[in-house]
């Protein structure tokens, strides 16, 4: 052989050594799929997790896919029905809600990560939610915990602070709300009638649901919910609050001045604070208690989400992996991701953070993120069954009665009417 026949072999076998490693590493690369809502809140705060995963593995890339949520739902829904796993992705993010429908409507489909997963790092209620039997299918992620919005430029010119709105009762609120309007004309609360969101809001601040834990309709008979009927009675009857009509007009009115508060989730920290000119003017409290109720607590959640790991999963291993590792664990991606998303995720201890003990300006120089984080860890757990939304249905059908002051008892047995027609 001559010495350029010999050079050449050498480079081609030394080419070819370079394409097969090439392969090996392309074939040990892999991507994690992921489906979700909203880029700018979920799918943000899943970039950012990816990013850090594949820090410290590599090989692991992710393709976060953005769906319109009712989109999502669909999609999810059509494909768990018929079988087909095809085109399904890792993972998947579920509202707290429709938790319960998808695991119990699909056993077997999504990955249960007890194995994983500390779940006693995380708040009770986002596990109970998740869990079927003995076993837990999410990783928590964003908390709907609730609390009272007010404008304390506005109370305080009626002679109130932010200790007299501390631990006090819906009808404490009320009797303050009927005092603020007598001496300053203000109205302190918007009212969306058709938004079921208030029953849902003070039926879990005692611990109680449509449904019992065994998933029975727990509505005729029901303590917890009579009483928040009642107490929803008496607020609209005091005439401190002014109905809206769907969420721009809702979010406009308190955001406006032309109301003076509001009771939701924290998640709407970041719509009251776009209006920069209302620095120093808000203030936040744990929300009301229902007024001698057996179990009342002044915290409650409305909304959030979790992710979930589909059994089909082509990367199941690493996706369970992925969550256990940054969202299990990591206290620091959690006080990024409330930094610049306000996302308040559900893993206690990233309550040790900076970032959630920071004051804040705007708030009156509340630790706005530690006070919603403490409001977290007391929320009653509850089973939101598998048909949240028939029962959410049931009590809009109702709100023309309930709004004129209608018979609780009728309502109610109204409602567990058409709840049990629905669900059969």
């Amino acid at each position: 052989m001559t010495r350029i026949a010999s050079h050449l072999s050498k480079t081609l076998a030394v080419a070819l050594t370079g394409v097969s490693m090439l392969s090996v590493t392309a074939a040990s690369a892999l991507e994690i799929t992921v489906w979700c809502w909203d880029p700018n809140f979920n799918g943000a705060t899943m970039k950012e997790a990816g990013e850090r995963y594949t820090a410290m593995h590599p090989d692991v890339t992710f393709n976060i896919v953005d769906f319109a949520k009712a989109d999502l739902e669909q999609k999810l829904q059509a494909q768990l029905a018929s079988g087909t796993t095809d085109g399904l992705p890792d993972i998947v993010l579920i509202e707290d809600y429709g938790a319960q429908k998808y695991l119990q409507s699909f056993p077997g489909a999504f990955e249960a990560l007890n194995d994983s997963v500390d779940y006693s790092a995380f708040a009770p209620y986002k596990v109970e939610l998740a869990t079927v039997g003995d076993q837990t299918y999410s990783l928590p992620f964003d908390s709907g915990v609730t609390g009272l919005f007010y404008r304390s430029d506005i109370l305080s010119k009626a002679g109130y602070e932010a200790a007299d709105l501390e631990d006090i009762t819906w009808d404490k609120l009320i009797e303050i709300g009927q005092d603020v309007k007598e001496k300053t004309g203000d109205t302190l609360l918007p009212i969306d009638p058709n938004d079921a969101g208030w029953l849902r809001i003070m039926m879990q601040s005692a611990g109680s649901w449509y449904f019992n834990a065994d998933g029975s309709v727990n509505i005729e008979g029901n303590p917890v919910l009579k009483a928040s009927i009642e107490t929803y009675q008496r607020l609209l009857a005091a005439g401190i609050s002014k109905p809206v009509a769907g969420w721009t007009e809702y979010t406009g009115s308190f955001t406006s001045g032309d109301t003076a508060a509001t009771f939701t989730g924290v998640w709407m920290t970041g719509t009251i604070k776009a209006n920069a000119d209302q620095s120093g003017m808000w203030g936040i409290a744990p929300l009301p208690a229902l007024d001698g109720v057996e179990g009342a607590t002044n915290a409650s959640n409305l909304g959030g989400s979790s992710w979930y790991v589909m059994s089909s999963a082509p990367e199941k291993d690493a996706a369970i992996d992925f969550l256990a590792e940054v969202w299990g664990k990591d206290a620091d991606f959690y006080q990024k991701i409330l930094v610049n998303q306000g996302a308040l995720g559900s893993l206690l201890a990233a309550r040790d953070g900076e970032a959630y003990s920071a004051s804040d300006p705007f708030f009156g120089g509340a630790e706005v993120w530690q006070n919603f984080s403490n409001w977290l860890g007391a929320i009653p757990s509850v089973n939101y069954g598998i048909f949240t939304n028939e029962a959410d249905a049931a009590v809009v059908a109702q709100i023309p009665a309930i709004t004129s002051g209608g018979n609780v008892d009728e309502i109610i047995a109204a409602i567990d009417s058409q709840v049990r027609q629905q669900i059969q």
